[in-house]
């Protein structure tokens, strides 16, 4: 094939969606941090490798189509951010963004004029250039290393707004660079206020405007809600910038910021889009600029480059941390984890990229070897923090526990009856409900309970969702079961659901649940009012029994359908020596050891229908009813 068929810019975009889309699968099965794989995709690719990818095909559609991804993922960086986990890290991150950025724009711009001899102007370039950090890096690496939410808000906040914050102070030192004639210190200072406060005001007041027209009902057809943010927040970075130069990265910023703090349904559904749609961007534009850096300008800095980028992770990263945290309330544990992570991401690569076309365009030296040295610290901090951070986050005690426990939706008396068998397993759990007199009733059976509504995202990340092996809706309400259920789906992908689902159910059906990822809890549909009132009223017990070496594939759906009365439930099963709730999905297996539940006056007639069926009674009949109470579990919480 004739090599100047790659020349096409139709052709270097669509293979730059591509390549990035299957190198991040690469790097998600080869557990790596995708940016690796990208950056190697894209030297390798490129002109420099196999000569696939072809960036200068593009010309200055490049710098067009760099401002509009970055736009969109500075969007859904800011959406990721809470207003009500900033405020209790506020200090911490204004403090890291203004201390701790001054200090590495200092650091950086003194390291290289000390160890690559550049003159200060360059020097100063660098400096701002290597401000930022970035979501595209420091996001799925928390998602990976799971570290203690006061570290991971403080990381995640500094990465999205220093980079609105950096990239500004950058096109501001550039412009000074290229016209010192026109202005002094005060006035540059002066823009890059002027600016970050236009932009964040701007994109506050359209975000606003946005919110108000997906509020109205049907105003915008169903199906165009993502589509039509999208566009917006392209429009907003160009509507910006137009009437205040570099402003739009700020706008688009504080818009995510404004919309995610917003519990709209249209905008809570964006979040998956946005998700999806800044995985594809960033492995676009990590392949095309990478592709556009020529190996040898990176050579030829030689190793008092590799002296700067050691520099600024081990002393310039620290100092900037530590004195940009001082008096924040963290530990010197946490400080440190948060100066060991410091990978700089696209923002720096795409205004490095911008300042070496601004470089050439006006026939200057330097742009290109600026350019190089920022894409060897974005490559080295990446995989430094990649391969080291989980190393770190474990030898300094930071990491949650994953696969611990399970939250229960509901602190009635069945859902504190699965609470008690799986706390008496040894798992931890904890209820959540909005109910002041479910919550005392937890909390005087030793319960541990949260107050308040479980489809709010601040209460599901008090209970560590995205840390447990699973969830239950056990509330007498369908219709808040299921939406439970999908709330925690979005929070978190990876987890095992189960759903409360009622005989005479119509808003709910099985099909739904399973379309959910969730199952039937007990494995049939069952009335959580009815077994409340129940075990209220002491009149449930607890029996454990095996099931029989005869026992078919589908024994636990046909044993619970032949069941002729309505007082024998599935509540756990020990598989593999942990309990579980019973799901209908389950198969009883010879061997395994499952609780019921049995109402009162039907427990002679359960006893016969079970031993029938081929099955073995392991405990004894208590005299006793089954109590919800956990106080004299071994290590119950208070």
């Amino acid at each position: 094939m004739d090599a100047s068929v790659f020349h096409n810019p139709a052709l270097t975009v669509a293979l730059a969606l591509t390549l990035g889309m299957i190198a991040q699968a690469l790097a998600h099965h080869l557990r790596v941090p995708g940016i690796v794989v990208l950056l190697a995709a894209g030297v390798a690719l490129g002109p420099d490798g196999l000569g696939i990818i072809h960036p200068e095909s593009l010309g200055s559609a490049l710098n067009v189509l760099t401002g509009f991804a970055v736009a969109v993922i500075l969007f859904e960086g800011g959406m990721s951010l809470k207003f009500r986990r900033l405020k209790y890290a506020q200090r911490s991150i204004r403090q890291l963004i203004v201390c701790g950025g001054l200090l590495t724009v200092a650091g950086g711009a003194a390291a290289t004029h000390v160890i690559m001899g550049w003159p200060w102007k360059s020097a100063i370039l660098f400096g701002t250039l290597v401000m930022v950090t970035g979501p595209t890096v420091i996001n799925p690496l928390l998602k990976r290393l799971k570290v203690k939410r006061s570290v991971a808000t403080v990381l995640e906040a500094e990465g999205v707004l220093i980079d609105a914050v950096g990239a500004v102070v950058a096109t501001v030192a550039l412009e000074t660079a290229l016209s010192p004639e026109q202005g002094s210190p005060l006035v540059w200072g002066w823009h890059v206020i002027a600016r970050l406060g236009f932009g964040a005001g701007f994109g506050a007041v359209v975000a606003l405007a946005l919110i108000a027209v997906y509020r109205v009902p049907r105003l915008l057809p169903e199906g165009t809600e993502n589509v039509f943010m999208l566009a917006a927040v392209l429009a907003l970075f160009q509507a910006a910038n137009i009437t205040l130069s570099e402003s739009g990265i700020a706008a688009v910023t504080m818009a995510g910021i404004v919309v995610g703090n917003c519990s709209t349904r249209p905008l809570r559904e964006l979040v998956e889009f946005k998700e999806e749609l800044t995985v594809l961007l960033i492995g676009m534009l990590f392949v095309l600029l990478a592709a556009d850096v020529r190996l040898v300008q990176v050579a030829e800095l030689g190793w008092p480059a590799l002296g700067v980028v050691l520099v600024l992770m081990f002393i310039v990263r620290p100092a900037a941390v530590f004195a940009g945290t001082r008096y924040a309330g963290l530990d010197w544990k946490e400080r440190l984890f948060i100066a060991w992570i410091g990978p700089r991401g696209i923002v720096a690569a795409a205004v490095a990229s911008f300042f070496a076309a601004a470089f050439n365009s006006r026939g200057l030296p330097g742009g290109y070897e600026l350019r190089a040295l920022v894409f060897l610290v974005i490559s080295v901090t990446v995989v430094f923090a990649g391969l080291t951070g989980g190393l770190m986050a474990g030898a300094l005690g930071l990491r949650r526990p994953t696969q611990a426990g399970w939250v229960i939706l509901g602190a009635n008396a069945l859902a504190r009856a699965m609470a008690k068998l799986l706390k008496a397993d040894g798992q931890e759990v904890i209820c959540i409900d909005s109910n002041a007199d479910n919550c005392q009733a937890a909390q005087d059976d030793c319960t541990r309970v949260i107050y308040g509504n479980g489809l709010k995202a601040r209460n599901l990340l008090r209970a560590e969702i995205d840390t447990r092996r699973g969830a239950m809706a056990l509330t007498a309400n369908d219709e808040v079961n299921y939406l439970f259920i999908q709330k925690v789906k979005e929070e978190i992908k990876e987890i095992h659901l189960y759903c409360a689902l009622k005989n005479d159910s119509e808003s709910l059906t099985l099909k739904m649940l399973h379309h959910a990822g969730a199952e039937a809890v007990f494995g049939t549909n069952v009335d959580v009012g009815l077994w409340t009132r129940r075990l209220n009223a002491g009149q449930v017990y607890l029996q454990r029994w095996q099931p029989g070496e005869e026992e078919g594939k589908d024994a636990q759906k046909e044993l619970l359908a032949r069941y002729p009365g309505n007082g024998l439930v599935a509540a756990a099963v020990r598989h593999n020596g942990l309990l579980w709730p019973v799901g209908d999905r389950n198969h009883f297996r010879p061997g395994e050891e499952v609780d019921f539940l049995v109402f009162e006056t039907e427990r002679q007639m359960a006893a016969k229908f079970l031993q029938e069926e081929g099955w073995q009674r392991l405990d004894q009949d208590g005299k006793n009813a089954f109590s919800t109470c956990m106080c004299d579990v071994v290590s119950s919480p208070s």
